[in-house]
């Protein structure tokens, strides 16, 4: 067998990326040094990857940004709102991923949507009817020369034309069928490039088809792959995909002209059934997923290889690869100088995980031994407390009581807010000076007392400037925040932490996730202190601010030794806790978000709720089961796709939900206004996630079209995510013009009412 990886991390092992997009955005570097580090870090990847002894790599998985908008940019798929711009590629390129708002123009950002059922954001492809789809860009090809000219023969990676077309919106009435043969032509001149400068093989990413597939669905991939295949000429054609299994396709991707199939032995549930049901093809080179491209813990080699073994019965010619691509998962252990050997030992970032392939691959005897000594002893020990207080649950302990419409009465009676009242989602700008005070104190160079005056201090300005602009319900900042999962993971029991394991999230948006690493547990108040401080200095209601279960699960690595489902609940009792400390500390509005709700539904339709949401709702529901009707319960979601599932977050039984629509043009108005929600909801008026400053004027529009879908009553105006990524001088012009609108919609209201 020979080894390869699907794809690999691009933001650099210390985030060299990151930082120096954002020098560029700041004009402090020239495109042309953000190409050289650029460069620097692919040919890093290359030379780690080889050392390895992976057999091949990849090219092309390296982004500025996104994957899909260097696909969609690649083939002139550009919206003419940026067009317009007359911006050079680069800028014109960031402008759709973050908006722009200058000299040539002002127009907002793509929609960002999580790719699959991943914590990473992807920017949706927008085809307008005038989309002249045509190969304009060269990224693909210079990148593939470029490792070519260091000595690496790479194998070029892209998203695949029916993925694209599955993931994209759709501006005019042409639907994806209408761009099925442009896009054909397209991909077959890039085939026709890559065999030019020398390429043997092209990787293309199709995980769309791990969800449900119907009729017209594989029709269209196979109008689209019959005659590409047709014109790959010399190029072998990898079709990978990802995050699933494909059973509904597997006939007609075996059918096909490809040269390879890449499958998940993962997170594919049904793929080993379906290769020892459909066997495959002896013409074809069976790509296997085996290593986990999304969690960090160390492969158990026995099961790894008896797997294998079996792939080998069924499949003449194996390449062992990841599951995924790797950029879901840190670099390397090798960064992590806090963590001692009995913890580092069972983990595999990136770097390790090439090793492991290497040696599952060469089998080699002393490698295979100690990994078998390694799990033949128990990594933790259990805390049996918890676990028999997850097994006593009961179904009331999951209900909340009175309903949700008398609720409604005794809390509005309770807090006298004005129509569409105004919020924050709770965090504001983490400065400079802020970061600074925390690195202070994780050095030891400034004391606990310190530590907390100066972000009392900072609770205490934040406090008073919402309080001045006139926001209705306040939120205190969380300055002493670093991150809204790992923040609670630092207070609860069963978890550790990394000290450079970073991840993207999305764009310069790194996230460094903890690990559960045994039975979770709350052994002291996590943000009770800070926000009763903060309810202290005002007559307004300050929320509370916690992360739910689910997301918290979501965004943190999770154990492979216990069921999401255990998890989580041990998640929602150590938050039940808190919830109560809140309250029962004055704490009359408390905050629980689910931002990652969506994250781990699985793509199939049908397994929605029997393998997840039947305990990810009811795991929220048993956080706050037990609190006073009078203590308003809200969440908050962003960046997903929640039309499908609106019923099932009504279900969550929260008073009020903040959604992210800004970006998504509102669409959800109109599920919420279809499926009568319930729940009193804030959908988020304009966009933290750029750093465009939205008009009063843009924003009561806003506001309008909101008003004209949902009941005046159960509206909430707020921002559509958290401050905390944004800079202080585009935040506060933002939140001034959200107030003012939400007043001046408040009197054409009461006016018409008149």
């Amino acid at each position: 067998m020979t080894t390869t990886v699907v794809g690999y991390p691009r933001i650099g092992s210390h985030r060299e990326l990151k930082f120096a997009v954002q020098k560029y955005f700041k004009n402090e570097i020239s495109a042309q040094e953000l190409s050289d580090i650029a460069a620097g870090l692919r040919q890093s990847n290359w030379q780690t990857i080889a050392d390895a002894g992976i057999d091949t790599p990849v090219s092309n998985d390296f982004s500025y940004y996104d994957q899909t908008l260097d696909t969609a940019c690649l083939l002139n798929i550009v919206p003419e709102r940026y067009l317009k711009l007359e911006l050079s590629p680069l800028d014109q390129y960031f402008a759709q991923a973050r908006g722009y708002q200058g000299a040539k123009g002002d127009v907002k950002a793509l929609p960002m949507k999580k790719w699959f059922n991943t914590n990473y954001h992807y920017l949706v492809t927008e085809f307008e009817d005038a989309t002249d789809i045509k190969v304009v860009g060269t990224k693909i090809f210079e990148e593939y020369a470029e490792a070519k000219a260091e000595g690496f023969s790479t194998r070029p990676v892209i998203v695949g034309p029916y993925t694209l077309l599955k993931n994209a919106k759709f501006t005019g009435v042409k639907r994806p069928f209408d761009y099925a043969e442009d896009l054909v032509k397209a991909y077959s001149e890039i085939f026709a490039k890559l065999v030019s400068l020398g390429a043997d093989w092209i990787q293309i990413d199709e995980p769309a088809l791990v969800k449900d597939q119907t009729e017209e669905d594989l029709t269209l991939f196979n109008d689209i792959y019959r005659p590409l295949l047709d014109a790959k000429g010399d190029l072998k054609v990898l079709l990978q995909t990802y995050f699933g299994d494909i059973r509904d396709s597997y006939q007609l991707l075996t059918e096909l002209d490809f040269d390879g199939l890449g499958l998940d032995f993962v997170e594919g549930t049904e793929t080993l059934k379906t290769l020892k049901s459909e066997g495959f093809p002896e013409d074809k080179t069976l790509f296997a997923g085996v290593i986990n491209g999304k969690n960090i813990w160390k492969a158990h080699y026995v099961s790894k290889l008896s797997l294998i073994d079996i792939i080998q019965k069924y499949a003449k010619d194996v390449v062992l690869t990841t599951s995924c691509s790797l950029q879901h998962v840190p670099y390397t252990v090798k960064n992590e100088v806090k963590l001692t050997n009995d913890k580092l030992k069972y983990l595999a970032f990136a770097e390790e995980k090439l090793t492991e392939l290497v040696e599952l691959d060469q089998r080699k005897e002393d490698a295979l031994k100690a990994n078998d000594a390694l799990f033949s002893q128990p990594r933790y020990e259990e805390n049996q407390a918890i676990l028999d207080k997850v097994d006593a649950l009961k179904p009331s302990d999951f209900n909340r009581e009175p309903s949700r419409a008398e609720r409604a009465k005794i809390q509005k009676a309770e807090f006298d807010l004005p129509e569409l009242p105004t919020t924050t989602i709770g965090s504001f700008p983490q400065t400079a000076e802020v970061r600074r005070n925390r690195s202070k104190f994780k050095k030891g160079e400034i004391t606990k007392e310190q530590y907390d005056q100066f972000n009392r201090d900072q609770i205490k300005a934040c406090v008073e400037y919402q309080e001045e602009i006139g926001i209705d319900v306040l939120v205190h900042g969380e300055f002493e925040r670093n991150d809204m999962v790992e923040y609670f993971g630092e207070k609860l029991e069963g978890f550790i932490f990394t000290s450079h394991a970073w991840v993207q999230s999305y764009g310069t948006r790194c996230v460094k996730p903890p690990i559960i690493w045994g039975d979770v547990a709350r052994t002291q108040p996590v943000t009770v202190a800070e926000s009763v401080y903060a309810q202290s200095l005002t007559d307004k209601p300050v929320k509370g601010m916690l992360t739910g279960p689910v997301t918290i699960l979501n965004w943190s690595f999770p154990r492979e030794d216990l069921s999401f489902k255990e998890s989580t609940y041990q998640l929602a009792l150590a938050l039940q806790d808190e919830v109560l400390d809140l309250e029962a500390n004055g704490i009359k509005i408390i905050q629980i978000d689910e931002a990652a709700l969506r994250e781990k539904l699985p793509l199939r339709q049908s397994d929605w709720y029997r393998k997840y949401l039947d305990w990810a709702i009811p795991a929220f529901r048993l956080v706050a089961s037990k609190v006073q009707a009078s203590t308003q319960i809200h969440t908050h979601m962003c960046y997903s796709e929640f039309d499908d599932i609106i019923q099932a977050i009504d279900d969550m039984d929260a008073d009020v939900i903040s959604f992210e629509a800004s970006r998504s043009d509102l669409s959800i108005l109109d599920t919420l206004q279809a499926d009568q929600f319930e729940t009193h909801a804030g959908p988020g008026v304009y966009d933290i996630h750029s750093p465009r400053v939205p008009s009063e004027e843009e924003i009561a529009t806003t506001i309008r079209k909101i008003s004209d879908k949902l009941p005046l009553d159960n509206i909430w105006i707020n921002p559509d995510c958290g401050l905390k990524t944004r800079g202080v001088e585009e935040t506060g012009p933002s939140l001034v013009n959200l107030v003012a609108a939400t007043k001046l919609v408040r009197s054409e209201l009461a006016t018409h009412e008149g």
